[in-house]
């Protein structure tokens, strides 16, 4: 086990996440909440969690199950958390102002060497740490949901963020298993929300003039660029499809072209005819009662496929 500490904000399913991740190679973890009873489950949650894993051959890291829940432990006193700390992963909810009274408060205590991370899928990190003087060690590490099973992490810096930083939590993300991705400068929505929003815009209007339903839309993914894209990514995916991405772009750029300029402007997403139309194909797909179900078969699918993933990687 190692002796260097990281601090994680919040004890939600992000943050217990990110407390296994940091835990499967011997970090000392320390979780922070305000809440106590927060903190007393999320302790039971990720104990149930890591021998469930040892249990199925899934844990990651060299560790077993009670040593990296020995690596985790909880408090509620911020200084105890930001006190020696390397690293410090935020994970509290999506409230820009909840945020920067959490990095102001952060800002008077953290040690010079400590960088501060935001899990943050909305917030680009110069939103919330503008003005502070320990600006230069905070970032954004955004995960996907769930981080134990999907590995890609956007780093995103803000400008004044020090490259010795974002390098630094590079190498961490490395350590602990995960793929990260840097962005050279910050950007609304980083990569993944950027590329998902404008499947959702074209998805909003093919469901709008009932060209397709959710479920055929759905197949579109599933059973066709989806298969690829566990892969292969799109641009490989082109370069593949031709003799390379340069024949790619000669032999179909103008059909491209063509079919985006048919694209209408994008939709607002809000409540109305569309909306009860996906909500309703969906509840029907999905039923409510029956989420947390299917979120136990994606969390298993993901699992067996990184698995399978893992040979063939470069």
């Amino acid at each position: 086990m190692k002796t260097e500490k990281i601090g994680i904000v919040g004890s939600g399913l992000i943050g217990r996440a990110w407390s296994m991740l940091f835990a499967s190679v011997g970090y000392k973890v320390m979780l922070y909440d305000i809440l106590p009873e927060q903190l007393t489950s999320a302790l039971e949650y990720v104990d149930l969690e890591l021998h469930r894993l040892q249990q199925q051959g899934l844990l990651r890291g060299h560790l077993s199950a009670e040593q990296q829940f020995q690596c985790i432990k909880t408090t509620t006193d911020m200084q105890e958390m930001t006190m020696g700390a390397l690293f410090i992963q935020e994970c509290i909810p999506e409230r820009i102002e909840w945020k920067k009274s959490l990095y102001q408060q952060l800002d008077d205590i953290l040690e010079e060497q400590t960088i501060v991370s935001s899990s943050t899928s909305t917030f680009m990190p110069s939103l919330f740490s503008h003005g502070l003087k320990h600006r230069h060690n905070i970032l954004v590490s955004h995960p996907l949901n769930p981080p134990y099973y999907i590995p890609l992490v956007e780093i995103v810096p803000a400008p004044w963020t020090s490259p010795k930083a974002i390098e630094f939590t590079k190498q961490l993300m490395l350590e602990i298993k995960q793929k990260p991705v840097t962005l050279k400068r910050e950007v609304l929505g980083f990569a993944t929300n950027r590329i998902q929003y404008a499947i959702l815009n074209e998805i909003w209007h093919l469901v709008d003039k009932d060209i397709l339903t959710v479920a055929d839309i759905d197949a579109v993914m599933t059973q066709g660029l989806g298969l690829r894209y566990a892969l292969l990514g799109p641009l490989e995916t082109a370069h593949l499809n031709a003799d390379g991405i340069a024949d790619y772009v000669q032999r179909f750029g103008d059909e491209i072209h063509k079919v985006s300029e048919t694209y209408d402007p994008i939709p607002r997403m809000e409540s109305g005819s569309t909306l009860d139309k996906i909500a309703q194909q969906c509840e029907e797909m999905v039923p409510k009662p029956e989420l947390s179900a299917r979120r136990k078969e994606r969390d298993e699918f993901l699992i067996k496929l990184g698995a399978l993933k893992k040979d063939f990687e470069k």
